[in-house]
């Protein structure tokens, strides 16, 4: 068995320990700083365009690696051809692509260019946005780099997925990502270190993203206007959100 063999199944396990610890070490002994640590009063004509932008994309690209990871191809052969996954896999990871490196290049900017963020900006930040564009940056090249409506010079769904879905079953495939180019070497590699990274940076709040806020009740207000003696605060009926 070769060293990277070895690599490939153990250092997942190492990084799943690194999650699983730090995230557990970080609520229970830093729970005032599990925040974003939101830079919005300092400026927000910027995070306004930047903020959404990366956010939907990272969503899709989520949602692109699940479908592709999580799915054996030949449960995906039985809904869809092969050249209908490869064409839409193309497509939408050059949008999301395109939107996530844009919404992130402009968060950047926005903190290298605006004193008060510039000032709020952490050692911290700054290695994390490091590791999270270069995983970004080599995720984008792996879609390109050959991808055609007819597949890639190498799918991925023979290599990289199996060995994925291994690990989760404890009977990791190290010689399965062996096999694969060396550019989903660089961009698996980068993943791992983005995760490491993960509980101790303001990534962490993904964690406790708020999915109660869509399904809320409406906050109601009393406008000035609609303010009478005849209509007594809170006789209106209260609406459901979605």
């Amino acid at each position: 068995m070769s060293g990277w063999v070895i690599f490939w199944d153990v250092v997942p396990y190492v990084t799943l320990a690194v999650v699983v610890v730090g995230t557990w070490w970080r609520y229970r002994y830093d729970k005032f700083g599990w925040t974003t640590r939101s830079s919005q009063l300092y400026e927000s004509r910027l995070l306004r365009i930047a903020s959404p932008m990366f956010h939907f994309g990272i969503l899709v690209v989520f949602i692109g690696h699940v479908i592709g990871l999580v799915i054996p191809a030949s449960w995906t052969r039985l809904v869809i051809s092969d050249h209908f996954y490869h064409l839409q896999a193309v497509i939408l990871g050059v949008l999301a692509g395109v939107a996530t490196l844009t919404g992130v290049a402009l968060l950047i900017y926005r903190r290298r260019t605006r004193g008060p963020v510039y000032l709020a900006t952490t050692g911290n930040d700054k290695v994390m946005y490091l590791a999270l564009v270069a995983a970004m940056v080599t995720g984008f090249a792996c879609t390109m780099i050959g991808a055609t409506p007819d597949g890639a010079e190498h799918d991925y769904r023979q290599t990289v997925s199996p060995w994925f879905r291994s690990i989760w079953v404890l009977r990791p495939r190290g010689d399965l990502m062996v096999q694969a180019p060396v550019q989903f070497h660089i961009h698996v590699m980068l993943a791992l270190v983005l995760f490491c990274l993960w509980p101790f940076t303001r990534l962490v709040h993904a964690f406790s993203a708020p999915i109660g806020y869509l399904f809320r009740p409406y906050i109601i207000y009393r406008s000035r206007e609609s303010a009478s003696a005849a209509e007594p605060i809170g006789s209106r009926p209260r609406r459901r959100g979605w």
